[in-house]
C-alpha cells in the first residue's frame, strides 16, 4: 500500500478521512491514514482551537485541513469581498417567499421557532449560515490553516486562490481539490493543484453527477502524472481494491466516519444513518443551493415538491437550511434530521472505533489484492 501518495505526505496507508471531528481527524492519523478537518463549521477563532487541539493529539502525524471556496457564489456574482455587513447583505438578497417557505415546512412539521434570544442572526456568518462559503469568510480560515503544521491544504468546490496556493507549496503543503468532472482536474491541476480528487456521484456532500468507475480513470489518465484519489461509494477495503485498479493513488472516504466512536455526529442522525440503505440517500440541492447527497428527509422532498419557490443559489440556499437545521436540532424532530451523507451508507451499519475503520480496510484491501494476485498466477 506504500503508493507515491504515501511517500509524498509521509503517511503509512493512502487513506484519507474528511471529516468535521478533530477527534477523528487526529485518531485516524494515528491509525496510518490522514485525518482532513473540514475547517467550514468553524469561525476562524474556533479553528485556531481545533488546530491547536489536532497537534496535540495527532502524534506528530500528518495531517490535512479542508475549506470550501466555491468558484461561482451569489456573494462573488454581487462583488461582495468584505466580511463586514456580509451577512445583513446576503440576508437581503432572500426573498420573503423562500422564508415563508421555509417556516412552512417547519411548521408542518410542529417544529416551533428559535428563542428569541437564539434566532436573530444576520450580524454574525457562524449564526447566519454563511460560514467559510464565501471569498471573505473563507480566506480567514486558509490564514488559520497555514499556521499551523498541516500536510495537505484540500479545497472541496474547485481549487483555492492561487495566492493561497502558492503560500502553501512556500511552506511545503500540498494542494488537493475535489472535482467531478474531467475538465475541472484539468483546470484544477493547471492552477497548481498537487493532487486532483475525483468524487463520484455515490459521494456524500457536493457531487458531480459521472460514478466513480467512470470519473477515476478518466481523470486519472487526462493528469497523469499527477496523483488522483477516488471518492464516492468508497468505505471497505474492497473498495479501495477497486479504485486502485482504476489508477487511483489512494481514497478520500467521509461518510464512514459519522458513525465512528470519537464522532460527534447527533444520536438522531447516528440511529438513521445505521438504518438507512443506499437508496435513502438523494442528491439535492436542499442544502446549499448546489447538488449535494445527503438523507432523504421531509426537509429535502420539500425543496422538490411542486410547490416549492426552488432553491436558491451558494450561499443563499444555505443560510435558509442553517436556521431552519437550529430549529430542527433544537426540536429533536426525526423526520426532519439529515446529514451529507453519500450511497456508502448502506455499509455503515456499526458503530467502531476509528483506527477499527482504518485497519479492517487494510486487510481486506490485501486480501482481495492477495485473492486476485491468485486467480492470475491459476490460470
Amino acid at each position: 500500500m506504500n503508493t507515491e501518495i504515501c511517500e509524498m505526505l509521509g503517511i503509512e496507508f493512502p487513506i484519507f478521512a474528511f471529516t468535521h471531528c478533530r477527534d477523528v481527524a487526529a485518531a485516524v492519523s494515528r491509525a496510518g491514514g490522514m485525518g482532513v478537518l473540514g475547517a467550514l463549521a468553524f469561525s476562524p477563532e474556533q479553528l485556531e482551537i481545533e488546530l491547536a487541539w489536532i497537534d496535540e493529539h495527532c502524534g506528530g502525524k500528518p495531517y490535512g485541513v479542508d475549506v470550501v471556496m466555491p468558484v461561482k457564489s451569489a456573494d462573488r456574482d454581487a462583488g461582495l469581498h468584505d466580511e463586514r455587513d456580509l451577512s445583513k447583505q446576503l440576508y437581503g438578497m432572500i426573498d420573503q417567499a423562500h422564508w415563508d417557505y421555509a417556516d412552512k415546512i417547519l411548521s408542518d412539521h410542529g417544529v416551533p421557532p428559535l428563542p428569541e434570544d437564539e434566532g436573530s442572526g444576520g450580524a454574525d456568518p457562524i449564526e447566519s449560515g454563511v460560514l467559510g462559503w464565501t471569498e471573505a469568510t473563507g480566506t480567514p480560515l486558509i490564514d488559520v490553516a497555514l499556521a499551523h503544521p498541516i500536510t495537505l491544504l484540500a479545497s472541496a468546490l474547485g481549487p483555492p486562490p492561487k495566492e493561497a496556493i502558492d503560500r502553501a507549496h512556500a511552506q511545503g503543503v500540498k494542494v488537493a481539490a475535489l472535482i467531478g468532472r474531467v475538465e475541472q482536474a484539468v483546470r484544477d491541476v493547471q492552477q497548481g493543484v498537487d493532487i486532483i480528487v475525483a468524487s463520484g456521484y455515490e459521494a456524500g456532500g457536493h457531487t458531480g453527477d459521472v460514478a466513480s468507475m467512470v470519473l477515476v480513470p478518466d481523470v486519472v489518465d487526462a493528469v497523469a502524472p499527477v496523483p488522483v484519489l477516488a471518492a464516492g461509494g468508497i468505505g471497505t477495503g474492497r473498495q479501495m481494491a477497486a479504485a486502485m485498479a482504476l489508477g487511483a493513488q489512494g481514497v478520500w472516504t467521509g461518510s464512514i466516519w459519522l458513525t465512528v466512536t470519537e464522532a460527534n455526529t447527533s444520536e438522531i442522525v447516528v440511529e438513521k444513518l445505521l438504518r438507512s440503505r443506499s437508496s435513502d440517500t438523494v442528491r439535492s440541492r436542499a442544502m446549499t443551493g448546489k447538488p449535494a447527497r445527503q438523507l432523504r428527509t421531509a426537509w429535502t422532498e420539500a425543496w422538490d415538491a411542486p410547490e416549492s419557490p426552488g432553491t436558491l443559489p451558494m450561499p443563499l440556499q444555505f443560510i435558509l437550511n442553517s436556521k431552519a437545521m437550529r430549529r430542527i436540532q433544537r426540536s429533536g424532530n426525526r423526520e426532519l434530521a439529515g446529514m451529507p451523507v453519500g450511497q456508502i451508507v448502506s455499509r455503515m451499519n456499526q458503530v467502531r472505533p476509528s483506527k477499527d475503520v482504518i485497519y479492517e480496510m487494510v486487510e481486506e484491501y490485501i486480501e482481495t489484492m492477495t485473492r486476485l494476485g491468485s486467480t492470475l498466477q491459476s490460470t
